[in-house]
């Protein structure tokens, strides 16, 4: 057993059934002079430290003047991919735009045909450092999507990725099958047909061979229509995949209301949205996830936080971590930037990284938060004055030790 003593503040703390919503994401349970207690890869009890256990066999972590956490839950990443594009980076830099960028056979499609000629293994070696440094970031649970493939065999190659990513890694990982990520270019004089393709193939295909949790559709003007996404989400619901869909990036065009009508699990992006949308999401399951890296990354508008907690909705925040419009799973930063950019409070920000993170991917039973039973994923900070510090002193290191399933790492 290891017992952690003397801890500053202990937050997120308490039961969790649903995501935090509204008013409630700005009053984050927490505890001062607590401790914690672990029981192999458990959280066994916690509470205030004039009530600490008489344990006479635990491994003792002194915690004075730390905060202890739950490591965070990144609940949107494209981890898996061939290369970075720098190339376009610049190419940003001189001016132009991410559309005009993809319109010249960059974006999706240039990381596409890189993934397509790289072997499984080597991108299997690609994606574990990736995710071992996401780890020391404080990243205890991820989803992973494919969509580099746009083919059976390459969309079924990055899911064979995620599989043996998930039987490496002890951590909750969640797989998402993207195949309408874009249309490939070999079928963009007939969208119908790979639409066809991720309906009557991918889609059986790669449920049956349980490679993958969630369907996903990137629903954008120039990508695919409200309507394209309803024909893939009821295929991919009939065989058991709930849906995680790109909405609302660029553009308002109703994807929003459709992707609640096929219970989304989450709406990710959102940076443009319309009362309409707001109206659609009151009173559903559907939980919000807001991407600032991306629109930090390439100088688009951010989510209004405000506008979705204010209307009494959940929040999640997640890095997009993509060789494109994201490259970077730091969810410290992103933690930095909800507050920063999104105006959303400390307490907002960690709880919407945490257990509606967590929520975000369907893995809230074992992860997100303080709870008994839980997996012991946690983030020991360095010596703080208050959680505040956290998003304030953005871009320092303020992690001194992870203990994932209660091993230190």
């Amino acid at each position: 057993m290891k017992l952690i003593t003397n801890i500053h503040q202990l937050l997120v703390t308490g039961e969790y059934t649903a995501p935090v919503r509204g008013k409630a994401m700005s009053q984050m349970p927490h505890i001062h002079n607590a401790y914690l207690l672990i029981k192999e890869d458990r959280i066994h009890d916690y509470g205030a430290m004039l009530d600490i256990p008489h344990i006479t066999d635990a491994e003792i972590i002194d915690a004075t003047g730390k905060i202890v956490l739950p490591m965070w839950c990144d609940s949107h990443t494209h981890l898996v991919y061939a290369t970075g594009r720098e190339d376009e980076f610049v190419d940003r830099i001189n001016g132009l735009s991410y559309e005009e960028i993809a319109n010249r056979g960059g974006g999706i499609l240039n990381s596409v045909a890189r993934l397509r000629s790289m072997s499984e293994d080597a991108l299997f070696e690609d994606a574990s450092k990736r995710l071992q440094h996401l780890i020391s970031l404080g990243t205890g649970a991820i989803e992973i999507k494919s969509g580099y493939g746009l083919s059976v065999e390459a969309e079924r190659k990055m899911l064979s990725v995620i599989k043996r990513l998930k039987s490496h890694f002890d951590l909750p990982i969640k797989a998402t099958l993207l195949g309408a990520h874009a249309i490939p270019s070999e079928y963009k004089d007939d969208r119908e047909a790979y639409i066809r393709l991720i309906i009557e193939e991918m889609i059986p295909a790669f449920a049956k061979a349980d490679l993958c949790d969630f369907i996903d559709v990137f629903c954008e003007s120039g990508y695919f229509t409200v309507a394209e996404m309803e024909a893939i989400l009821n295929a991919g619901k009939a065989h058991g995949l709930q849906p995680k869909v790109h909405v609302n990036q660029f553009n308002a065009i109703g994807g929003i209301a459709a992707a609640v009508k096929y219970d989304a699990l989450s709406v990710d992006h959102l940076e443009e949205l319309v009362e309409e949308d707001i109206e659609a999401l009151k009173g559903s399951t559907t939980i919000p996830v807001a991407l600032p890296g991306c629109s930090f990354f390439l100088s688009i508008p951010y989510t209004p936080a405000r506008q979705l907690i204010d209307a009494g909705l959940p929040l999640a925040i997640a890095t997009d971590y993509n060789p494109g419009s994201a490259p970077s799973g730091n969810m410290n930063f992103v933690v930095a930037q909800a507050c920063i950019q999104l105006r959303m409070t400390p307490e907002e920000a960690i709880i919407a990284a945490t257990i509606n993170g967590a929520f975000a991917m369907d893995a809230a039973s074992e992860t997100g938060s303080i709870t008994k039973g839980k997996k012991a994923n946690l983030i020991i900070t360095t010596p703080q004055k208050s959680y505040n510090t956290i998003p304030y002193r953005f871009g320092h290191h303020q992690i001194e030790q992870l203990i994932l399933n209660g091993k230190r790492l």
